[in-house]
């Protein structure tokens, strides 16, 4: 069946390296340079940029248009005694639309257990956020069995929106958690299995009615401009850490999305 290529999902993580004013003008340098960009103006490419929470509401301002936002984290509740939780419905409410769920950071330093992943991404589909899906395996290894603990990690994290019948866009996000912050990513032809492996997983879960068929794999773990050439046969994008600092490799990033899908175009259908 011949069906046109979905856009190229870019997404950038600002973690907690930025104060809040230093966010906002990130935030209007992106703007700036990504405004007009061929790969967004042509819905080759789509970002989204996921800021520090109190910068959320700005950052919604500063992108509109160019970028959808969303939150680093998200409680399981909606509402209720949770001092210091920030809900889904909250971030819904302010204009975010994707949210983080899972990181190995949540996991390691905050404790954050499958339970509580499959809870968080429960929360984050009712209340019409796509969650961006952190998983990945431990300790580098052979790429079959890291796909097969990938899935494992993903059908576990929509089981509990499985059982209740929600369905929405999933963004599931490959990061070796031995690849984060390191200074290279995980080799190419390692991505390209296990990312390839989690894309026919996603196809198929999209094809039974779990999750929409807007749903993307995209890699994470020291990704930055020159790799989304590489392995772009394989993977729906990238999560941008602090490559995308610069908001310049940003728009290389995004360049690079651009020559990829007009290669697509040009491949006979």
């Amino acid at each position: 069946m011949t069906h046109h290529p979905r856009p190229i999902l870019v997404g950038v993580s600002l973690k907690m390296y930025f104060g809040h004013v230093q966010t906002l003008d990130w935030c209007s340098a992106v703007a700036g340079v990504t405004a007009e960009h061929h790969a967004l103006r042509t819905g080759a490419a789509e970002l989204f940029v996921i800021p520090g929470y109190l910068s959320v509401t700005g950052a919604v301002e500063r992108l509109r248009g160019v970028a959808s936002v969303g939150g680093q984290d998200l409680a399981t509740e909606d509402r209720g005694a949770f001092t210091g939780e920030v809900s889904g419905a909250a971030l819904r409410e302010v204009g975010c639309e994707v949210v983080e769920v899972g990181h190995a950071e949540r996991r390691r330093l905050f404790g954050e257990t499958p339970d509580v992943v499959r809870a968080k991404t429960t929360a984050a589909l009712r209340n019409g956020l796509a969650p961006v899906l952190c998983i990945g395996e431990a300790a580098q290894g052979d790429p079959e069995d890291a796909a097969a603990s990938c899935i494992d990690q993903l059908d576990d994290a929509l089981a509990g929106a499985v059982a209740a019948g929600i369905v929405g866009r999933v963004i599931v996000a490959y990061e070796p958690h031995w690849a984060i912050g390191a200074a290279e990513p995980a080799a190419p032809d390692h991505i390209r299995t296990v990312c390839a492996r989690l894309r026919d997983h996603l196809d198929a879960l999209a094809e039974q009615g779990a999750v929409s068929t807007s749903s993307a794999v995209i890699y994470g773990g020291s990704a930055g401009p020159g790799l989304l050439t590489t392995i772009g046969d394989a993977v729906d994008g990238l999560f941008l850490g602090r490559f995308a600092h610069d908001p310049a490799a940003l728009a290389l990033v995004l360049d690079e999305a651009a020559a990829l899908r007009s290669t697509d175009a040009d491949l006979p259908r």
